[in-house]
């Protein structure tokens, strides 16, 4: 998985953030992504139980790539992977979870903000880094802005990000984006309006699918 993470991460372009208050939610938001074509998806660490969600996901959709996000600690990581995920993102780098994932294969984004924190987390070994919280900084215009001198590094930029900023996101070069709230607003998750969210997300994979790659 380490060694093709960036042919995966160009291939797909979108990652799904899944933050749920329950196995059964978690579920349902991970299906109605697959659905719509997104095919990268991560359970954050203060999901309920994402030990279980992962695995569980990992079992019925096996068409995705399941990995995990919000990873502070050693412990956590350990018992992410025991779950079999697949990749890992954290919102700081830290280098012992950095060598220790990537030890065990699994690709291990570390949360960056600052070109020195991202040139530092490139330097540890990170073969992609999320920009975290990009919209603190500028959104779409700190993304484009790093490009000069940086644009050798793969960027995941996260927080914030809509959907309506997707692909602006992409074409200012990023190599993927990571959406969470606006994938799954609130107001329809307790509507329980699933098809509605499918719908969304299968015509933002439409836009993604004719970007080139």
């Amino acid at each position: 998985m380490l060694d093709c993470w960036l042919s995966l991460l160009k291939q797909y372009r979108l990652i799904a953030v899944i933050r749920a208050s329950s196995q059964e939610i978690g579920e349902k938001m991970a299906y109605i992504a697959s659905q719509g074509g997104i095919k990268l998806i991560e359970v954050t660490w203060n999901s309920y139980q994402p030990e279980r969600l992962v695995y569980h996901l990992r079992q019925i959709l096996p068409d995705c790539y399941v990995g995990v996000g919000t990873i502070l600690t050693m412990a956590q990581l350990k018992n992410a992977i025991e779950a079999q995920a697949q990749f890992a993102f954290s919102p700081h780098f830290d280098q012992d979870l950095l060598t220790f994932a990537h030890y065990h294969h699994i690709p291990f984004n570390p949360g960056t903000l600052s070109p020195t924190e991202i040139i530092n987390a490139f330097d540890g070994g990170a073969r992609a880094v999320k920009v975290f919280p990009v919209k603190a900084l500028g959104g779409v215009d700190y993304i484009k802005s790093l490009q000069g001198p940086m644009n050798q590094f793969p960027l995941i930029p996260t927080g914030g990000v809509t959907m309506a900023e997707t692909i602006a996101f992409l074409d200012a070069g990023a190599i993927a984006v990571g959406l969470s709230g606006d994938l799954f607003p609130t107001d329809l998750v307790r509507a329980g309006k699933w098809e509605e969210m499918g719908d969304r997300i299968y015509q933002l994979m439409q836009k993604i699918n004719r970007l080139p790659q």
